[in-house]
């Protein structure tokens, strides 16, 4: 019923958008028809005469006090406009118009981009694709001095790939470096010890640099690799700060002077984003849940267009913890969008939500008997939903498969990522009673040929490859291969699920098609998808039967 009234609503107002676009003369002439029809009712002439007698009595001062009160106006609008984007980096009145008014207003045309789609699917699915394969920053990796060292502690063993150390040092030096570092001892210090492979020799550096002068990228490696606890890295990290907002405020003011200038502002810019995201997750650590959570929506205020980070992603984890639900569904209303990249944080944290308002009244028995319920039904689509961007990550929530140590990248849709989301994760699944229930039958139910549709690219068993992973397996720490091989199996997986994904919402949305070159024409998709949509109820009865036969026998034996 509320889709109906969320389709009729959408028509109407695609309806009212087209008439202003193109019958806006026809409008003008109406209006014009109307107003010489009503002119006597209206006494229009006298009140013409009425008013140009009044604006005939108007004294200069008047046109004064008309002109300094918009002139005082004018001033207020561009001083707060002056703070704004001195305080948020962009102009407010922007902002307000483009994501707000402009969807309201119909910024964009149904019909050009309709027209669009046809000639930019090609681009737009090869953009989904290339996001989704390349390797991301875990937004919630761990420290090493303080974290990953004590596996190396206990077990003499390393807990990270030479593979995924060296992604890092990539993202150090493409953060925090910048090309007029070498006019400054201190940074052309760091710059180098971004690049050494020696731990040591890094945290010697960072020393170096710091007798020099207060540097905010040598406090944050040494916060990252030297600190042995979680409150010496904040403690780091404080004094990192104090020096990284001074930089940033220098930098902020000489930014139009020049591209040197600017390169140098955006790279204390992301120093100072870095340092106050870790001084959130040192608090989120050390138990000070809730001012971590103020730290991170600060964060997401004062740096809105830096989405590269995931802050979201943190933020959710610390609002799960907190167990404010209503919180965490208003972030995934903002970040759950078909626009922006999707993980697996917010596929299954929207999976948790529906699952939380049925799981503690779930009953394999009782459904097995009367059917699934409405919400019930909304559950098992949001973890279907979930399960297909992710396949590995029920039989880490399940402890099917052991956990390790989180890898400081991630990859999308992979056992990377499951391995990280898994981590954080499972406590707040095992907090809702029956949620992790609720998933065990609805994965089980789960036909793999849908996981994994029609089988493409994945061989005759349709399951997904064995992709290396950029985190350590369980048994070797084997190192991962190079990045060309990883990108072109993971390309191999994501093609039909990419696929199965998109167009499973455009056929919900009733949009047209994306070309996306793949051997999946509109008839086979449309009755693949009918074909699920019947089977998905089937399957989960079908599960919970053999579920309830095993207890029956069970229960025979033991009489």
């Amino acid at each position: 019923m509320a889709e109906a009234a969320t389709g009729f609503l959408e028509q109407l107002k695609s309806c009212i958008v087209w008439s202003w676009t193109y019958l806006w003369t026809v409008w003008f002439f109406i209006v014009l028809f109307l107003v010489y029809i009503l002119r006597v009712p209206l006494k229009i002439n006298d009140n013409l005469s009425t008013v140009s007698m009044f604006l005939n009595t108007l004294t200069p001062k008047f046109y004064v006090a008309l002109t300094g009160t918009s002139s005082l106006i004018s001033g207020l609008i561009l001083i707060f406009e002056w703070w704004y984007f001195r305080k948020y980096g962009t102009s407010f009145i922007e902002q307000v118009s483009v994501s707000h008014l402009r969807p309201l207003l119909g910024g964009v045309d149904n019909n050009s981009s309709n027209n669009s789609n046809s000639s930019n699917g090609d681009s737009d699915s090869n953009r989904q694709s290339v996001s989704e394969c390349k390797v991301w920053r875990n937004p919630l990796n761990l420290f090493r001095g303080a974290e990953y060292n004590r596996y190396t502690w206990v077990t003499g063993r390393e807990p990270l790939t030479y593979y995924d150390m060296n992604l890092s040092a990539q993202d150090h030096q493409t953060f925090f470096t910048c090309d007029s570092d070498h006019l400054r001892p201190a940074d052309a210090i760091m710059q180098k010890a971004w690049r050494e492979r020696n731990p040591q020799a890094r945290i010697s550096a960072a020393h170096e640099a710091l007798e020099i002068n207060e540097c905010a990228t040598a406090y944050i490696l040494l916060a990252e690799e030297e600190a042995t606890t979680i409150a010496e890295a904040e403690k780091l990290f404080k004094q990192a700060l104090k020096a990284g907002d001074g930089c940033y405020r220098r930098s902020q003011q000489l930014q139009h002077h020049g591209s040197q200038y600017e390169a140098q502002h955006r790279r204390d810019t992301n120093v100072l984003v870095y340092i106050k995201r870790r001084l959130a997750m040192c608090a989120r650590r050390l138990g000070r849940t809730r001012e971590a959570v103020k730290m991170m929506r600060d964060l997401m205020k004062e740096f809105p267009l830096l989405s590269m980070f995931n802050i979201h992603e943190n933020l959710l984890e610390a609002l799960l913890e907190l167990q404010a639900y209503a919180d965490v569904q208003a972030v995934l209303a903002k970040y759950d969008d078909i626009s922006l990249p999707k993980s697996a944080t917010i596929c299954y944290t929207a999976a948790l939500l529906k699952a939380r308002a049925v799981s503690d009244k779930f009953s394999p028995e009782a459904a097995s008997r009367r059917g699934l319920s409405t919400a019930e039904m909304n559950a098992v689509e949001a973890i279907h939903r979930a399960v297909e961007f992710n396949p590995h990550v029920p039989k880490y929530l399940l402890e099917m498969k052991s956990l390790i140590l989180p890898p400081e990248h991630i990859l999308k849709r992979g056992d990377s990522e499951a391995i990280a989301y898994a981590f954080f994760h499972l406590a707040h699944w095992k907090r809702v009673e029956g949620a992790l229930n609720l998933l065990h039958c609805t994965w089980e139910g789960i036909p793999q040929h849908f996981v994994c549709p029609l089988k493409l690219c994945h061989g005759e068993s349709g399951e997904h490859p064995p992709i290396q992973s950029v985190a350590p397996a369980n048994t070797d720490l084997r190192e991962a291969p190079s990045s060309t091989h990883l990108t072109h199996r993971c390309h191999r997986l994501l093609r039909a699920n990419s696929l199965w994904t998109a167009r499973k919402h455009d056929f919900e949305k009733g949009k047209p098609f994306r070309d996306f070159k793949m051997y999946m024409d509109y008839s086979i998709l449309k009755a693949v998808f009918v074909v699920q949509n019947s089977l998905m109820f089937s399957s989960i009865l079908f599960c919970l039967q053999k579920r309830r036969r095993k207890s029956k026998i069970k229960l025979l034996c033991i009489a």
